[in-house]
C-alpha cells in the first residue's frame, strides 16, 4: 500500500513541477522572469505602446527590475533583424516573448517551446500563428486586430472624408501575409463602391520610392496596410503622400500623429494592455495553447486636421463629430 501511494504521490510531484508557474520556478534560481520585448518598429513609434504594457504589468504586480525583467530589443520592420533577436532571445531563455505581426511569425519559427505572446497581429489564422481563435494550441497566442474586416468601414470613411473620390492606391508589404489579405480586401470593397484601385507593393524600405514614383499621379488618395515595414517608414511614405497631394487611411492614431490624415482601427496601447494580460496569465502558469486569441473591442476614428489644411481638404462636420480624436 505504502508503494502505491509513493508512485502516487512521486507522480504528482511530478505534475505539480511541469505546471508551477513560471515565476516559482525564476524564484528556485534566484533570476527574475524575464519578458523579451521584440517591438517590430522603432521606439519612438511604439513609445505608448510599451508604455501601456509596463503600467498593466506593474497593476498586475509585475514591477521591472523588481518582480519582474524586460529585455528590449528593436526590428525597426526588418526580418532579418527579428530573426537576430529572435535567436538572442532563445539563447537568453527568456520566458515569455512579447511582439507582433511579421515578428511574430519569424520568432515562432525560432522556438516552439518559449511562450510567444503577440499584441498585434491582422490575420493570425492565415498566417499560420494560430490554428483556432479559441484554441490556438502550441506556444502561442494573441490578440487579433482583424484589420482586414474593417477595410470595408476604413474605405467608406475616406470617401466621406475626401467627397468625390474615385480612385485610390494602396500600398502594403507583400512579404506579410496580413498585408496581401487586407489589400485584396480593400480591392473588392473598392469594388463594390465604384473605386478605381492601383497596388503598390513592397518588401523593403528601398522599395517605396519607385513605387510612389510609378503612380504618375493618377490617384487621389492613398490606403496605407499597417504592418512594422509601414509603420517604420511612415515619415518617408507621407513625404511621398503629401507632395502628392494625397489624402491617407492609416492604420492607426501613432501612424495620424506623424503626418496621415485620417485613420480607423483598434486602440493599440489597449491591445498591448490586454497583451500584459495574457502575460501575467503565462507567467502564472497558463499555456498559451489554452488561452483564446482576443479580439479587439476599442475601435477610434482619428482625424489630423494639420494634414488636412496642408493638402486643401475641409473634413466634413459631420465626420469630425464623430471622431474619437482630433489632432489640430
Amino acid at each position: 500500500m505504502f508503494g502505491v501511494r509513493r508512485r502516487e504521490f512521486i507522480t504528482l510531484l511530478g505534475g505539480a513541477a511541469a505546471a508551477w508557474p513560471l515565476v516559482a520556478r525564476a524564484q528556485q534560481t534566484g533570476r527574475l522572469p524575464t519578458i523579451g520585448f521584440l517591438g517590430a518598429a522603432t521606439p519612438t513609434y511604439q513609445s505608448t505602446m510599451v508604455a501601456a504594457f509596463v503600467q498593466r504589468l506593474r497593476d498586475l504586480g509585475w514591477v521591472e527590475g523588481r518582480t519582474v525583467a524586460i529585455e528590449y530589443r528593436w526590428g525597426e520592420g526588418r526580418n532579418e533583424r527579428f530573426a537576430e533577436i529572435a535567436a538572442e532571445f532563445v539563447r537568453l531563455k527568456v520566458d515569455v516573448i512579447v511582439t507582433s505581426g511579421v515578428a511574430a511569425l519569424v520568432v515562432k519559427q525560432a522556438t516552439s517551446v518559449i511562450p510567444i505572446v503577440f499584441a498585434v497581429a491582422a490575420d493570425p489564422l492565415g498566417a499560420g500563428l494560430a490554428a483556432s481563435l479559441a484554441q490556438p494550441g502550441g506556444n502561442v497566442t494573441g490578440l487579433s486586430t482583424q484589420l482586414a474586416d474593417a477595410a470595408g468601414k476604413k474605405l467608406e470613411l475616406l470617401r466621406e472624408a475626401v467627397p468625390g473620390l474615385r480612385s485610390l492606391a494602396i500600398i502594403g508589404n507583400v512579404g506579410y501575409p496580413a498585408s496581401v489579405l487586407e489589400m485584396s480586401e480593400v480591392q473588392a470593397a473598392a469594388r463594390t463602391l465604384g473605386l478605381k484601385v492601383a497596388t503598390l507593393e513592397i518588401r523593403r524600405a528601398e522599395d517605396i520610392a519607385p513605387a510612389f514614383e510609378a503612380l504618375k499621379d493618377h490617384v487621389e488618395a492613398l490606403y496605407i496596410c499597417g504592418d512594422s515595414l509601414t509603420a517604420t517608414n511612415r515619415s518617408r511614405i507621407y513625404t511621398f503622400a503629401l507632395s502628392a497631394r494625397l489624402p491617407t487611411m492609416s492604420p492607426n492614431r501613432e501612424q495620424v500623429e506623424h503626418g496621415g490624415f485620417i485613420s480607423y482601427g483598434p486602440n493599440w496601447p489597449d491591445l498591448y494592455r490586454r497583451a500584459a494580460e495574457i502575460v501575467d496569465k503565462i507567467l502564472r502558469g497558463a499555456k498559451p495553447a489554452e488561452l483564446p486569441v482576443e479580439q479587439p473591442t476599442k475601435f477610434d476614428l482619428v482625424v489630423n486636421l494639420i494634414t488636412a489644411r496642408a493638402l486643401g481638404l475641409t473634413v466634413p462636420p459631420t465626420l469630425l463629430a464623430r471622431a474619437d480624436e482630433v489632432i489640430e
